[in-house]
């Protein structure tokens, strides 16, 4: 995937505008007033928040953004329009009479929110006449448009401001609030998370369930596609005309989720502007999030780091660790494309250049490799007390970030035969000295057509003697 020059695109964004305060400083004692710590403020800092933190993250991807919301006459409206400004965002706010501009203040000590105060009154019953008529000008000059609803009453009735998009030709995406969807009808795209989902379809118990409910939904609000953002679990695509198209989470490190729906939604506009497909604009979207995520704070993320996130995720951009049930899924739409699929299992427990040769060749055999990896329970029942060293999670993301490796899926019994027969891979793969037959889930994948191959690790290099031989060195 290339970058796409992103400063031809033209984003109109409409929300709930907001500012965020921070006040800083240590703490050493406790109030004599109250049992709460005492935090000595010794500095503060201004933030654009809501759909101003999403005019930012747009603007910081290079494209042209014009943002419109409603705000009070007071200094805070200054503020924000001042943050807003140096980032070249252009700023149409409407000032409403007996309204303050909606702040959030939080205060912090050693990097952790010990208290936010919100300081807001909604504008959903505020006249937005002339809101609606600015927007209606500004769309002859925008490519797309982002409704950034925060539920703060900016957005309460986006009825007419979708229709007069779709009337002009213009796409546009949607990040909901509440437990009426209903108002977001005829919109290109929207972004709920799971919690969000869940309030409008009910509780979802499966996956197969995920994409039942989702599709019903996309159906109803007549939705050119629905994204829904999963933390963890990554997010998953419902297009028109296609399967589900599931993203692993790809995060390394998770210090702060804060924001990070809006970098989701700004790189899904501003791709969807440069008119990538939308898979690929999800792509990117996952990306820009893995690295918001990493940072403290409401962030934003760069043309840079969006394009070193692509060169190391370049070999399976829609591949890594998944639960089984997103990998089958995912098995789906690939075994549609005409892709061969390779399996093979193990405890991976500390991976050595016997393990990247095997899983090497063992990828040479398909288009798409599995390695389906033992629980830590599992593999103390094979190997022993002590065993693993490293938990299923660690071992599972050293395997993911091989180039070699598409997926990576746990299981929990002694062997894999259960999930090898429900995935029924082209190829199935061991290594070491085994008969075709004595192979778990073999017999499965050759009634199914299916080959079964046995392939020889490296002489010399195994897990437990290289911890047998740490264990001999610290004797000494």
């Amino acid at each position: 995937m290339i970058l796409p020059d992103f400063s031809k695109a033209k984003v109109l964004i409409v929300g709930d505008l907001m500012l965020d305060r921070y006040w800083s400083g240590g703490t050493g004692r406790i109030s004599p007033e109250a049992p709460v710590p005492v935090v000595n403020v010794n500095s503060a800092e201004d933030r654009a928040g809501g759909a101003a933190n999403v005019a930012v993250n747009v603007a910081t991807l290079g494209a042209d953004v014009t943002l419109l919301g409603m705000c009070g006459n007071d200094e805070n409206a200054t503020i924000l329009r001042e943050k807003l400004e140096s980032y070249n965002v252009k700023c149409d706010f409407f000032t409403v009479d007996g309204f303050d501009t909606i702040t959030k203040l939080r205060v912090m000590s050693r990097n952790q929110q010990l208290l936010r105060l919100d300081f807001e009154k909604s504008f959903a019953n505020a006249d937005k006449t002339s809101l609606e008529a600015r927007f209606d000008d500004a769309l002859d000059d925008a490519d797309v448009v982002i409704l950034s609803d925060y539920a703060k009453g900016c957005l309460s009735h986006p009825e007419k401001l979708i229709q007069q998009a779709r009337a002009k030709g213009k796409r546009v995406v949607v990040d909901p609030k509440g437990s009426d969807f209903a108002k977001y009808a005829g919109a290109t795209l929207i972004t709920p998370n799971m919690d969000e989902l869940c309030a409008i379809v009910g509780a979802v118990g499966s996956e197969d369930e995920l994409v039942q409910k989702a599709r019903e939904l996309k159906s109803t609000l007549q939705l050119d596609a629905l994204l829904v953002t999963r933390s963890e679990k990554g997010m998953t695509l419902f297009e028109q005309g296609s399967g589900e198209f599931h993203l692993p989470a790809k995060a390394k490190e998770v210090y702060d989720v804060t924001g990070a729906g809006d970098t989701v939604v700004s790189t899904l506009a501003v791709a969807i502007a440069c008119n990538l497909p939308l898979q690929a604009a999800c792509v990117l979207a996952n990306l820009a999030a893995s690295v918001v995520v990493g940072k403290l704070g409401t962030s934003t993320v760069t043309n840079t780091e969006l394009a070193l996130a692509i060169g190391e995720q370049s070999v399976h951009l829609d591949g890594g660790v998944m639960t089984e049930d997103q990998l089958a899924l995912a098995l789906k739409a690939s075994k549609a494309r005409g892709e061969r699929i390779v399996m093979t299992n193990g405890c991976f427990d500390i991976l050595h250049s016997g393990h990247v040769a095997y899983l090497e060749e063992a990828a040479q055999l398909g288009d798409r490799l599995i390695v389906a990896v033992n629980t830590d329970a599992s593999v103390t029942a094979l190997k022993g007390p002590g065993r693993p060293v490293n938990n299923v999670d660690r071992r599972m993301a050293v395997l993911a970030g091989l180039s070699a490796v598409d997926w990576v899926v746990p299981f929990e019994e002694d062997t894999p035969q259960r999930i090898i027969a429900r995935l029924l891979p082209d190829v199935l793969v061991k290594g070491g000295d085994y008969t075709v037959d004595e192979i778990a889930g073999g017999k499965e994948v050759l009634e199914n057509g299916g080959d079964v191959k046995v392939l020889t690790f490296e002489d010399g290099v195994s897990t437990t003697g290289i911890i047998e031989r740490i264990t001999q060195n610290k004797l000494r």
